[in-house]
C-alpha cells in the first residue's frame, strides 16, 4: 500500500480496538500518519483504492474493517448514550473549574469521542492545577466526586497535574490519542499550552492540531471567582504547603499496595496524580499490534518511497 492507504488502514484498525466506526471527518482528523494529509486525499483514496476495498468497507458514511458492519448499530447506541451524558459532563466540568487551584478541566475517555456505552456512565476528566497544589486540588475534586455520587453521577478526575508538568513522559500512540481527543471545558489558554508542550503528538496524529469537538471556555461567575481566590489565599503560604505535604503522604501510603500492580501507569508525586493502577494503554496497544500484524503492518509502516495518490482531477 502507498502511505495514504497505509495511514487509513492503520487508523481504522486502531478504532476497531474500541469497536468504533469512523466517519470520514473523524478518520481524517485522527489519521495515524507520518505527515499531514488533506481531507480530499483521504476521501479520494477511500473511493478509488482497490487495495483498501479488500480490507475496509464504507457503510452509511462510516468506515469499518470488512466483516465488522455490526459496529454501525453499536455506534448509534453509543452516540445516544453519549448525548444523554454530555450536558451532565459539561455541568460537572464547570464545577471542577470552580474549585480552588484548578486552572484547566478537560473531558477525556470514551465520552470525548462520543463512544460512551449505556452501561459505562463514568465522566473522566484531566485537571491542571496551580504549581504546588496538586494534592489539595485533587482533595477538593474528591469532595465533588462524593457529592456527585449521591446524585447517581460518577465523576472521575483520573489525572491531576501541575501547570508546570504539562509535557507527557510516555509518548506512544495511546497517550497521543488521549492528548489529542481531550475536550477542554475550562482554561482554554492552558490547554493550548499543554498541546504546545506535547508537539510530539503530531508525530503520531499530524492532523490533530486542534480539538475535533471545539467548545466554548466555561465562564466562572464573579461570586465563584471571589470564593475561589479567597480559598486560595487561605490555603497559600506555609499553611497550604503543610496541608499539601500531609495530603500527599497520606494518599501515597494508602495507594502503596496498588503501586505494586504490574504494568500500572500510576504517577504519584509533587507534580502529578495519575491513578491509573490498571494501565489501559498496555492492552490497547497490544490489541492494536495484533491487528497490524494480521495485515502485515508495523507501527511505523510508512514507505517513504511511495508517493501519495493524486487528488481527483489532477
Amino acid at each position: 500500500m502507498n502511505p495514504i492507504e497505509t495511514a487509513i488502514l492503520k487508523t481504522v484498525l486502531y478504532a476497531d480496538v474500541f469497536n468504533f466506526p469512523l466517519n470520514p471527518r473523524e478518520l481524517h482528523h485522527f489519521l495515524i500518519a507520518s505527515d499531514p494529509i488533506s481531507f480530499e486525499q483521504v476521501t479520494h483514496t477511500l473511493s478509488t483504492s482497490a487495495r483498501l476495498a479488500a480490507v475496509v468497507e464504507r457503510i452509511d458514511d462510516y468506515i469499518v474493517c470488512v466483516g465488522r458492519h455490526d459496529l454501525i448499530a453499536i455506534r448509534a447506541e453509543r452516540e445516544r448514550a453519549s448525548e444523554a451524558l454530555w450536558n451532565t459532563a459539561v455541568h460537572y466540568g464547570v464545577w471542577l473549574g470552580r474549585l480552588p487551584f484548578v486552572r484547566m478541566v478537560a473531558l477525556t475517555g470514551a465520552l470525548s469521542m462520543r463512544n460512551a456505552s449505556a452501561d459505562d456512565d463514568d465522566l473522566d476528566y484531566v485537571l491542571v492545577t496551580a504549581t504546588g497544589r496538586v494534592w489539595l486540588a485533587r482533595g477538593f475534586a474528591v469532595l465533588l466526586v462524593k457529592l456527585a455520587r449521591r446524585r447517581g453521577v460518577i465523576v472521575c478526575p483520573n489525572y491531576v497535574l501541575a501547570e508546570t508538568a504539562l509535557a507527557q513522559e510516555k509518548r506512544d500512540l495511546f497517550i497521543a490519542h488521549e492528548v489529542a481527543q481531550m475536550i477542554p471545558l475550562y482554561g482554554l489558554p492552558l490547554h493550548a499550552e499543554m498541546r504546545a508542550a506535547n508537539q510530539w503528538v503530531l508525530d503520531h496524529l499530524p492532523n490533530t492540531s486542534a480539538p475535533f469537538y471545539p467548545i466554548d471556555d466555561a465562564r466562572i461567575g464573579f461570586g465563584w471567582r471571589t470564593l475561589k481566590r479567597a480559598a486560595e489565599w487561605l490555603l497559600g503560604g506555609v499553611f497550604g504547603n503543610t496541608l499539601e505535604s500531609w495530603e500527599q503522604q497520606r494518599k501515597i501510603r494508602r495507594f502503596a499496595r496498588e503501586l505494586e500492580t504490574p504494568n500500572h501507569a500510576a504517577k504519584l508525586d509533587e507534580q502529578q496524580v495519575k491513578g491509573h493502577f490498571n494501565d489501559h494503554g498496555h492492552p490497547v496497544m497490544r490489541r492494536y499490534q495484533e491487528r497490524l500484524q494480521h495485515h502485515g503492518l508495523s507501527e511505523n509502516s510508512f514507505d517513504a518511497r511511495e508517493s501519495p495518490l493524486p487528488l481527483a482531477g489532477d
